[in-house]
């Protein structure tokens, strides 16, 4: 392959992806490309399958059959913390942090998995201040993170996901439970990583959040994509309507 093919490929390739659970089917036949630099929507009602796609992607779940092709390599059956020194990250809905370590050191430890111990303990907290001053909660490294409110908690899980270094980034409903004003916080960050060249996948069933975010939308219903294209595309489309209100 030449220099040029390579950089005409998408950074992830999802190929004719299908995932059962005995003989219940949540994923069906689902193939997608995401362009580096894309900002993408993932929407669907509870139990469309969305989250079955990104463990998928991220390695939680093995594809049966399918494919995930990220920077032109196949990492189908690569296991999840292969995929994350790879480069994809996520987020998670329910933030986990370690609740024994501050928030610095919450993300030195990410930085220590992402980098293979190849820095010393004085350049991982640098580096984890970076990411800290970038998210706006320089001021909490040396906080424990159960003093943190809702909206520093869903930052600081962001956060752990940038300190893997990724190239594409999943952020699972990271806006939930979140007021107006946190929501508009929260979504400044995300537009701002974008402009930093990471690619973002987001999750979210908060619309006016997906519409701003999103250059593409893709929406799933029972496993399968019903829709796919620019927001006011999607949003216009009827099976969407008929998927989100069942009008």
């Amino acid at each position: 392959m030449t220099s040029a093919d390579a950089s005409e490929l998408p950074l992830l390739r999802i190929g004719a992806l299908t995932r059962r659970f005995g003989g219940f089917t949540a994923l069906d036949d689902v193939s997608v490309d995401i362009k580096a630099g894309e900002r993408f929507g993932l929407i669907g009602p509870n139990g469309s399958g969305k989250t079955t796609l990104i463990n998928c992607i991220s390695g939680a779940f093995r594809t049966e059959p399918g494919t995930v092709m990220f920077c032109g390599e196949d990492v189908t059956r690569l296991p999840p913390h292969v995929r994350t020194r790879r480069g994809i990250a996520r987020s998670f809905q329910i933030p986990r942090p370690f609740r024994s370590m501050t928030v610095a050191e919450n993300l030195m430890v990410g930085l220590d998995f992402a980098t293979g111990a190849g820095l010393s303990a004085a350049e991982r907290r640098d580096a984890a201040m970076v990411i800290l001053q970038q998210m706006g909660l320089s001021a909490k490294a040396d906080v424990a993170t159960t003093r943190l409110s809702q909206v520093e908690l869903r930052k600081m899980e962001l956060a752990r996901a940038l300190a893997t270094r990724p190239k594409l980034l999943i952020s699972d409903e990271a806006m939930a439970g979140l007021s107006g004003s946190e929501i508009d916080e929260v979504l400044d960050l995300l537009m701002k990583l974008a402009d930093e060249s990471i690619t973002i996948i987001m999750i979210e069933h908060i619309m006016q959040a997906v519409m701003r975010f999103s250059q593409r939308i893709m929406c799933l219903d029972a496993g399968r994509i019903i829709a796919i294209g620019e927001p006011a595309e999607v949003m216009a489309n009827a099976r969407v309507q008929e998927a989100y209100l069942g009008t």
